[in-house]
């Protein structure tokens, strides 16, 4: 089964370039599916230099400051990896936390998700209930760094955005329960700061295994997967891979949704590296784990790649006058990038235009309508194309009281400039306009004569 596709994630922004110009990608698996330790585990087996410099920023959050965690080796029989632990000094070395979807503090609301292996000796109904206000501005006032704050702030506001759907609230008025718990806590500042530190320009995600069965709550039974999960998973790729259970937990779906914003840039990248991310429970037949695939991309500083869709038709009963006006309603479009017209033969010789619309993907639906509305055509024919382009800007120079826009383009193999036709409109004569165009140039030249 599958929903809409959106497979792809956003960067946050400006991470570290690698070495040698190359930018980091870095694309997850679910195999098993994903939960909060398992994104940390993931990333700390790919980046184990950074296990005590995690340690040392739990420190730094003054709700999780008597936490230790652990970064264990693990081998389920099928792959090798690493899993992510965390331990409260108070509770001793016997609580320490067992992460792993089916094992792992679910965020919803007022619901609280039993453990199914361990028990903090606690009453887990009434600890933890934090109000996300109340965590949002302990990260606000921490002595953590800036995009730590600014990472986990945003997953936990993920969180709060799907809480508050479930349940008829303000992201402001929702209370956590669990979520508020030290552990849970633990990992999304953990994946905040891993996120920072690691760098990635670009995260991908597969298709994400959906589960089923129930999981038992103080409030009765919810379906898997549970409704907060649902929400934040919306716009995904997911598979029904027969395997039953929880395998994605609302952290796991909130970092998701945190990261996986616009489609990754196509084009060739080199897998350099792969790490696994275990969860405590076993699954029948499967790996519980997530999986990271490390890539890099050599960054061209003049041409950057992009995805585009592309929408053509063929038109054989407008007259020209009104596909010119059609054509002027469409450039006008949100999302729209180009309108090309180029006359073409059909069926027993007889001459019609054919039409190339050039348009962002996420607008494909609604100038598709509107190419179904201002043009007699009765079909479309959709593709997506791999679209590189040169960087450009623009400058202008001042001459006889007038200004004068050219366009300057980074090319392989240096910058070229070209005068905007239209600002010689209002000079008439060919030659004219000629003798204009080369002053211009020089003029330009004498401005950014180290840049030309």
């Amino acid at each position: 089964m599958s929903s809409r596709r959106r497979t792809a994630c956003r960067s946050p922004p400006t991470g570290p370039e690698n070495r040698d110009g190359n930018v980091l990608e870095i694309h997850l698996d679910p195999v098993g599916g994903i939960a909060g330790d398992m994104f940390v585990a993931a990333l700390l087996d790919f980046r184990p230099d950074l296990q005590e410099g995690l340690q040392a920023t739990i420190l730094l959050c003054p709700l999780i400051e008597r936490v230790d965690c652990a970064l264990v080796a693990h081998d389920d029989g099928i792959l090798t990896g690493r899993r992510f632990i965390v331990s409260h000094r108070d509770h001793g070395p016997d609580h320490a936390h067992d992460h792993g979807h089916g094992h792992h503090h679910h965020h919803h609301g007022h619901h609280h998700h039993e453990h199914e292996a361990h028990d903090h000796g606690t009453d887990h109904h009434t600890r933890g209930h934090v109000a996300w206000r109340t965590i949002r501005d302990a990260l606000a006032h921490s002595s953590l760094d800036a995009e730590t704050i600014r990472h986990a702030t945003g997953i936990f506001g993920k969180l709060a955005e799907a809480e508050g759907r479930v349940h008829g609230k303000a992201p402001d008025d929702v209370t956590f329960h669990e979520v508020g718990a030290w552990d849970s806590i633990a990992d999304i500042v953990a994946a905040g700061w891993l996120i920072g530190q690691v760098g990635a320009t670009g995260w991908t995600v597969g298709p994400i295994p959906l589960g089923s069965g129930r999981v038992k709550t103080a409030h009765g039974l919810l379906p898997v997967p549970a409704p907060a999960t649902v929400h934040l998973l919306q716009g995904f790729d997911v598979i029904d891979d027969g395997i039953a259970g929880e395998r994605v937990t609302p952290t796991g779906a909130a970092i998701l949704a945190y990261l996986c914003e616009k489609p990754a840039a196509p084009g060739r990248r080199a897998l350099k590296a792969s790490s696994h991310g275990f969860g405590s429970k076993r699954l029948a037949g499967v790996s519980n784990c997530l999986r990271l695939l490390a890539f890099e991309r050599r960054e061209n500083a003049a041409i950057s790649e992009e995805t585009i869709a592309v929408l053509e038709c063929e038109i054989d009963d407008q007259t020209g006058e009104d596909i010119a006006q059609a054509i002027d309603r469409l450039r006008s479009q949100d999302g729209v990038r180009d309108v090309i017209q180029a006359p073409v033969f059909g069926k027993k010789g007889r001459m019609m235009t054919h039409l190339r619309v050039l348009v962002d993907p996420a607008a494909k639906e609604e100038v598709a309508n509107a190419i179904l509305d201002e043009t007699t055509t009765i079909g479309l024919r959709l593709s997506t194309a791999a679209r590189m382009t040169l960087r450009r800007e623009k400058e202008t120079v001042e001459h006889g009281g007038q200004v004068f826009a050219f366009k300057l383009v980074e090319r392989p193999s240096g910058r070229s400039a070209k005068l905007e036709a239209d600002t010689l409109a209002s000079t008439s004569g060919a030659a004219a306009r000629n003798g204009l165009r080369r002053l211009l140039e020089g003029l330009l030249k004498q401005k950014r004569g180290d840049l030309l």
